[in-house]
């Protein structure tokens, strides 16, 4: 421990509710890559993964279910902020838990802890009930992504304000988003696109919108520049 106030750590602590979203996404891959290697869970533990997909992944039937049967039990339910903590394989889960840990610190630096967690959380939910209203199979979502580009639309919209505050040009403070998407397509085409990107860009779109709010100021800044604009 340092007792000195002028003391400044080489690196700025990460907010906790980051270090702990990040601890549960190691956990829980650990779990299963270990399960996967033969290491734990004995014979059964290479069906751990699909298991988990199952249980915890959600796909288009789920809201049919909870829709037009009205049935709120919990299995339904949790799945549309467990689905962030499963992942495909362990690349897919080094690289959500990488993003998780660059945006949430910028986002959790602006917002605290609660706020990052609103964002996370919202993302995750707005992204799944979008998903699985247009999505056109019954393919299941996992993964942080939808949650991660919640962050990103948050940190587009701080980026925004920063920029205009500077007198910069605000656009470009998308550069980001436009990256990720255009890397996203590419992938698509090469490999065959899957409908997780309806989630991500719901989650971007909650970010982006959430922040208005949850930014300090950020509301009156929005209000007063869409009146210049007027």
């Amino acid at each position: 421990m340092h007792s000195d106030p002028d003391f400044e750590p080489p690196v700025n602590p990460l907010p906790p509710a980051i270090i702990v979203l990040a601890l549960i996404m190691v956990v829980v891959e650990g779990a299963l890559s270990l399960a996967a290697a033969g290491i734990i869970g004995g014979p059964t533990g290479i069906g751990w993964r699909i298991g988990a997909l199952q249980d915890y992944g959600i796909s288009p039937l789920v809201l049919e279910v909870i829709t037009t049967r009205g049935d709120y039990g919990r299995d339904l339910v949790q799945r549309f902020v467990t689905y962030p903590f499963v992942h495909g394989d362990f690349t897919h889960a080094l690289f959500a838990i990488a993003l998780l840990l660059a945006l949430g610190k910028f986002v959790g630096d602006a917002f605290g802890s609660i706020k990052t967690l609103v964002v996370f959380f919202g993302g995750s939910i707005f992204g799944a009930v979008i998903f699985c209203l247009l999505a056109r199979d019954s393919s299941p979502l996992f993964g942080a992504y939808p949650a991660i580009f919640a962050l990103i639309g948050s940190y587009t919209y701080i980026l925004w304000l920063r920029l205009g505050q500077t007198g910069q040009n605000q656009l470009t403070a998308f550069r980001l988003i436009g990256f990720l998407l255009g890397l996203q397509l590419v992938f698509g085409l090469l490999f065959g696109a899957g409908q997780s990107w309806i989630a991500e860009l719901a989650g971007f779109v909650f970010g982006f919108a959430a922040a208005t709010i949850l930014v300090p100021g950020g509301w009156g800044a929005l209000v007063a520049r869409l009146r210049q604009r007027g």
